[in-house]
């Protein structure tokens, strides 16, 4: 059993989040109990996740995706107030961490998609809130593009849309998840042989042919499932909090 308190503060302490110009608030976002004995983890907190989380007696919900956005009208619709009705009445913790989650040159979903994905080396790259979002990730090797996607394949448990247009093998991935399709011209301006991100968009294809560089899209939800969990097993290995990581499948 730990404290809220002092895992909040480990976690702002690794995450910075104050460090970020984000879309919404960042760290706790529903308070629940003062003691911490089981987290879960997931990638948004929709009903499906809060009640699943709510089965196994979770304490703390962390996620990528919150309740709380600024983008939002401050009236709450009822989808808002059912999943904030079942967080408070669980007495449950929901944690938020968003742009940290992408950006953390270590445990970040761009970091660990990069890791996965056999990378030797990767740096900060991309759109920067802050600090940048995404990560250049260099093959010493340059990996076949075949060999590529099938490696996307394997980490995100699906097949991602590609449109091949670029080099035979890949020396240099820029590697930016979730909805950031817009990135690819930097992407391309960066010298990258690929990018990598969650969602497409309706002008990628042109532009992956008129640059020659390929574009994939692997699914927001697939690509960002990386931070929260090995945070998770983190938390565990420093609290000895128990952690669920729970996938709630997202075509997107």
């Amino acid at each position: 059993m730990t404290a809220l308190a002092e895992i909040m503060t480990w976690l702002d302490d690794l995450l910075e989040p104050g460090a970020f110009k984000d879309f919404g608030p960042n760290g706790l976002q529903v308070p629940g109990r003062e003691q911490v004995v089981t987290v879960v983890t997931g990638v948004s907190a929709h009903v499906e996740l809060l009640e699943r989380a709510i089965a196994e007696d979770a304490d703390l919900l962390l996620v990528h995706h919150g309740l709380i956005w600024d983008f939002q009208s401050r009236r709450l619709h009822r989808r808002q107030a059912r999943r904030l009705r079942l967080a408070l009445e669980a007495e449950l913790n929901l944690v938020m961490y968003h742009l940290p989650l992408d950006a953390h040159p270590e445990v970040g979903n761009n970091a660990l998609l990069a890791g996965a994905l056999g990378a030797d080396a990767h740096e900060a790259w991309g759109r920067s809130r802050g600090r940048p979002l995404g990560r250049m990730a260099t093959f010493a090797e340059p990996v076949p593009i075949a060999e590529l996607l099938a490696r996307v394949t394997r980490v995100t448990d699906r097949e991602p849309l590609a449109f091949t247009d670029g080099p035979a093998a890949v020396r240099r991935l820029a590697i930016m998840s979730g909805g950031s399709a817009t990135e690819f011209s930097s992407a391309i301006e960066a010298g990258a042989d690929a990018f990598l991100t969650g969602e497409p968009a309706e002008h990628v294809m042109a532009d992956a042919a008129e640059a020659g560089v390929h574009f994939i899209a692997a699914g927001h939800h697939a690509t960002e499932r990386f931070g929260a969990r090995r945070v998770g097993e983190l938390l565990a290995e420093r609290f000895g909090v128990r952690h669920t990581f729970i996938d709630v499948p997202n075509p997107v």
